[in-house]
């Protein structure tokens, strides 16, 4: 039996991307959490923030089809960002071919299994080591594009 002391602590959100070198040689995840939800404009910045992450290279992202990821805001970033971004979308209800599902998989099942945390800091840090956790290792980035059916 779990016991939880209700609490009214607000929303946790998270955005994720699984990154894979060109010639598979590494393997890396890039998250950000942030209070309350994601909008086109937190989504802009986690892509900036993505792009300065590595270091200025071209990148394809390929995507779901969450609603700011297909707004018209969303759209005239994606056409001003052309010269280092190439978005491909999954079709939709295609979650299985996301490995960022993988990682909230993982996630759940192991750091946020039972979790009743009071705070949501302490949700926040819990999440974060859970992430650096599969971060660290390549391999399970690897698995998780396996898992989808996708290689590089």
């Amino acid at each position: 039996m779990l016991r939880h002391r209700l609490n009214s602590w607000k929303r946790l959100s998270m955005s994720a991307a699984v990154c894979f070198s060109p010639d598979s040689s590494d393997a890396t995840l890039i998250f950000g959490l942030r209070p309350g939800s994601y909008n086109d404009e937190a989504s802009m910045e986690f892509l900036l923030e993505l792009h300065r992450h590595l270091g200025g290279d071209k990148v394809t992202l390929i995507w779901d089809g969450l609603p700011s990821h297909r707004s018209k805001a969303m759209q005239r970033f994606i056409a001003d960002q052309r010269h280092w971004l190439v978005v491909e979308r999954l079709p939709p209800y295609a979650y299985d071919l996301n490995p960022v599902e993988q990682v909230w998989g993982n996630l759940k099942g192991t750091e946020l299994a039972n979790l009743c945390p009071d705070t949501i800091s302490e949700a926040a840090e819990i999440v974060d080591q859970g992430l650096c956790r599969i971060g660290r290792e390549a391999r399970l980035s690897f698995a998780f594009l396996r898992h989808c059916g996708l290689r590089l």
